[in-house]
């Protein structure tokens, strides 16, 4: 008997840090073995997978240039760290059995492809797990806005963002014990409460083409499986109709 699938196309948001694991830095193999795993888990019902991958655990990029390094270099130099954590979990995916592509918005041609939209589309359909490297390939922009440009292009069905928490939360629940986890909340809220899901670009971006975005804990084993069955697992960010007041007039 086949099973249900809640999403049938996903863009996988992952930062860079989940790939360190316990690691001051770098890439902790275990870690990434377990990450291919679990993608294949879901490759394997047949769902679509866009992938993100962030650069934090390499280059977490420069706020000013008093180190010597301007903006706009330190962000190129991000970019070139998410395409080294990209090609390690191409690696992994396809050590686990899995085709990959990888896809670069800056043109490396030995290393990936270069990011057509198209082509993008074609590779999710012939059941590829596609990985999309190098952000938006601009400077200014961070790997969250990557993630929901490339989930729009692709017309995913969700933004599926794997963290160390089970969802949203009103604050750090690594920091505050009590701390009060939402089951669903909407693109508003997030930005009125300032709540760090994803950066302000990225969540407008999804706002205006309403694309919801699902918060989970990535490290749990079997999460992303029984979230794409439809188990109620982390926090849904969505937009939330209002209802029009009714007139008392007839």
């Amino acid at each position: 008997m086949k099973q249900e699938l809640k999403y049938k196309r996903i863009l996988l948001k992952l930062s860079g840090e989940s790939l360190m694991g316990k690691q001051q830095f770098g890439i902790d193999a275990h870690v990434l073995r377990e990450y291919a795993e679990e993608i294949k888990s879901v490759r394997d019902l047949g769902v679509q997978i866009g992938i993100v991958i962030g650069g934090g655990n390499i280059y977490r990029g420069v706020g000013n240039s008093s180190d010597g390094i301007d903006k706009v270099t330190g962000d190129q130099m991000g970019m070139l760290a998410t395409i080294i954590n990209s090609l390690a979990l191409q690696s992994a995916l396809e050590h686990v059995g899995v085709f990959t592509r990888l896809l670069s918005a800056i043109k490396m041609e030995e290393i990936a492809e270069p990011f057509i939209r198209r082509r993008a589309i074609r590779h999710l359909e012939k059941g590829r797990v596609v990985i999309f490297g190098a952000g938006t390939g601009n400077p200014y922009f961070t790997t969250d806005t990557a993630a929901a440009l490339r989930a729009v292009e692709t017309q995913s069905d969700v933004i599926i963002k794997g963290t160390r928490v089970e969802g949203v939360y009103d604050s750090d629940p690594e920091l505050n014990p009590k701390a009060i986890k939402f089951q669903k909340i909407s693109y508003l809220d997030i930005l009125n409460k300032e709540l760090k899901v994803m950066d302000l670009t990225a969540i407008t971006l999804c706002k205006e083409n309403k694309l919801p975005i699902v918060v989970f804990d990535m490290n749990t084993p079997g999460n992303l499986k029984r979230l794409i069955l439809g188990e109620n697992i982390g926090t849904l960010v969505q937009h939330i109709e209002i209802e029009p007041i009714k007139s008392n007039h007839s």
